[in-house]
């Protein structure tokens, strides 16, 4: 016989709660509180009282605003830092328009809020969605290069773990019990996934600058659709995850100068380096860093001081390289003097 403690589950466990669940790395907000509850013997629909909130959807809701007050609760009840808990949550406001819109039942052509690959799912030791399936940027895996999923092939819903009435793992449906692992692998083509790529490596280095092209990168992705001319209409964020597919196909066949123009010239020049860098992403993601230790003030309040742009780094990374490739083939042919 199953024990399930449900309601009542804030009164009766009223300090630190009986187990405590490690957030994994990525992990989103709302998938860590449902793997929490079900450790602790109560449904993620249940949970949400444990929280002082509403029924719905309040995981989701929370991953977008969450009240220092339930993230010191959570942090009590829990080993969990504070700071950490918050870190799970998507309050980044530079890429906040990119979020898939909190939406639970949909139609074919439109999006859902969660979008999930069947291979990680399947890989993990304890399957959790990741931050990075929320964006609407996002249409394939980088691990497994399969294309994401964003409702369950079964019964064509949306993923609403946050409505799960019984103790079930999360990836499976909380409509028909289908295991998320088993979806079909979805397909998209290399060339889509490097736009891909290059839109996430754009994206971040904008968004550590602190700048206007910020405003404008993400308001240039929202509008690809119209620049794939897809005939669905609307912004990206409005489309299923396999129409964003077939938007991206078509948008790999085009020139990308709808994303890397801009009336400053230094910054249409650095997204075309960035575009050229492949997608590398140690590079991109150290250059993102440097930016935002050393761009903590507005650009106003700072005085102007000399600094080389990404365009510079990279050349000078290239230019360094050749030099020591150089050197080392002239010591190689090097004859040795009588």
């Amino acid at each position: 016989m199953a024990i399930e403690i449900r309601e009542r589950y804030r009164d009766v466990v009223r300090d630190r709660w009986p187990v405590s669940v490690d957030p994994q790395p990525d992990e989103l907000l709302s998938s860590w509180l449902h793997r929490l509850a079900l450790a602790n013997g109560i449904a993620p629909r249940s949970f949400a009282s444990a929280l002082g909130l509403g029924e719905g959807m309040w995981s989701p809701r929370l991953d977008l605003q969450l009240p220092g007050e339930a993230a010191a609760l959570l942090a009590d009840r829990t080993n969990v830092r504070q700071e950490t808990i918050s870190a799970m949550a998507m309050t980044e406001p530079a890429l906040t328009p990119l979020l898939l819109p909190l939406r639970e039942n949909v139609h074919r052509n439109r999006s859902s809020w969660m979008q999930y690959c069947p291979l990680c799912l399947a890989s993990d030791e304890a399957p959790y969605f990741r931050r990075r399936w929320r964006l609407a940027s996002r249409i394939s895996c980088s691990a497994h290069g399969c294309g994401l999923r964003d409702r369950c092939p079964a019964c064509r819903t949306a993923i609403v773990s946050f409505d799960q009435v019984e103790l079930v793992p999360q990836h499976f449906c909380a409509r028909c019990g289908f295991d998320l692992r088993a979806a079909p692998k979805a397909g998209v083509n290399a060339a889509a996934r490097r736009l891909e790529r290059a839109i996430a490596d754009i994206c971040r280095v904008e968004s550590a600058t602190d700048s206007a092209a910020t405003i404008d990168v993400v308001s240039r992705v929202l509008r690809a659709p119209v620049v794939a001319d897809i005939g669905l209409g609307g912004t990206l964020t409005n489309l299923s995850t396999a129409a964003r597919i077939r938007c991206f196909n078509q948008l790999a066949a085009k020139r990308l100068d709808w994303l890397v123009t801009h009336e400053d010239a230094a910054v249409a020049h650095r997204r075309r380096i960035i575009l050229a860098a492949g997608g590398h992403d140690e590079l991109i993601a150290r250059f993102a860093d440097f930016l935002g230790k050393h761009q903590t003030r507005p650009r106003s309040m700072c005085p102007p001081q000399p600094c080389a742009g990404l365009a510079d780094v990279l050349t000078a990374y290239l230019r360094v390289a050749g030099d020591r490739t150089t050197s080392k083939r002239h010591r190689r042919l090097r004859v040795p003097q009588p």
